[in-house]
């Protein structure tokens, strides 16, 4: 599945801003991170449409889930704790920088990772 660079230039211009950012391959889609700790990715699904993931923390995640753009992210069989994703024609440029001040508080309190 290809990875979708639509998708990663939504993400990429909201994290501009920030300091320790990287990216990598992962999970059939490209993730980000602050400081190695791993914030959200994106991919096309087969189904066509365009998924954000958000890592938002354990702590955030009944938070997260009372949004009604967002659903738990099931890896395989198994859901992901702390990860919840939202269709790209639900998360305009303000739902965007909405998830993405979860992640980053979230990631932000991890010890950083080489």
């Amino acid at each position: 599945m290809p990875v979708d660079e639509a998708l990663n230039a939504r993400i990429r211009d909201a994290l501009a801003v920030h300091v320790g950012i990287s990216e990598k391959r992962m999970m059939g889609g490209q993730c980000f991170f602050l400081n190695g700790n791993m914030l959200c990715g994106a991919r096309r699904h087969k189904d066509g449409i365009g998924r954000f993931m958000f890592r938002v923390g354990k702590a955030n995640e009944s938070f997260a889930m009372k949004d009604s753009t967002a659903e738990a992210v099931i890896h395989g069989t198994q859901k992901l704790g702390g990860f919840v994703r939202v269709d790209e024609n639900d998360c305009d440029d303000t739902a965007m920088l909405r998830w993405l001040k979860l992640c980053l508080e979230h990631a932000a309190a991890l010890p950083a990772k080489d």
